[in-house]
């Protein structure tokens, strides 16, 4: 019977080195993978960022839309006192639509009542709009305004003896329209609502005093 010629030193040494070497390309391959892998994650969350960004950039840049032949029978006021009074304030137009005003701001949002003129204007100092009502509108038309109102810088409230169904205002504008559907609304709110043109744009809309009947 034939036995396997025993391995020398030198042949066990040559086959340990050469297992190493095996064991040390497969770990090599492996971290070459791992390394291209990582890149490809880094580059594609690059990628992710830099789409985000772009994509934000798009939306704050986008222009408001030019409805400006709508708002034909807006009537502006200019030179507008925002000094801050105590007590009533006789306001040459009604609703008011800027002037003196309350030291305190009203806080915005939706009303069933009437709120106070003083605290109202200090809002549209604060670049909001103030959306009025007739008390006897119908229900119906008021939830329409109510799902025209901005959610911030805006107040919608009923507003005693109005000349007219609705009316809207903000700093030194005013639109009276009969019908809550009319577009011009909406396109008052594109041009005025946040306004560069209020005396204290940005300023809070929140953390001064609630008016009567705040929902």
């Amino acid at each position: 019977m034939s036995t396997a010629p025993k391995q020398t030193k030198a042949q066990r040494q040559a086959e340990q080195r050469a297992a190493q070497l095996e064991t040390f390309k497969k770990k090599e391959a492996a971290r070459k993978r791992n390394r291209i892998l990582t890149i490809a994650l880094s580059v594609l969350g690059v990628v992710a960022v830099v789409a985000l960004v772009v994509t934000v950039i798009v939306i704050n840049v986008q222009p408001k839309p030019d409805n400006s032949a709508l708002l034909g029978n807006v009537q502006t006021f200019d030179n507008l006192e925002a000094t801050h009074v105590e007590g009533t304030v006789d306001y040459t137009m009604s609703p008011p639509a800027g002037g003196p005003h309350n030291p305190v701001w009203l806080n915005c949002g939706i009303y069933d009542q009437p709120v106070p003129n003083e605290n109202a204007v200090h809002d549209l100092e604060h670049g909001s709009v103030w959306i009025t009502y007739q008390p006897d509108l119908p229900q119906a038309e008021i939830d329409k305004l109510k799902a025209l109102t901005p959610s911030t810088y805006a107040v919608l409230s009923p507003f005693e003896d109005l000349d007219a169904p609705i009316a809207i205002s903000a700093w030194g504008a005013q639109l009276k329209v009969t019908d809550p559907d009319d577009p011009a609304l909406q396109a008052f709110i594109d041009k005025y609502w946040k306004s560069a043109d209020a005396p204290e744009p940005g300023a809070p809309c929140t953390g001064g005093v609630d008016g009567p009947g705040k929902e």
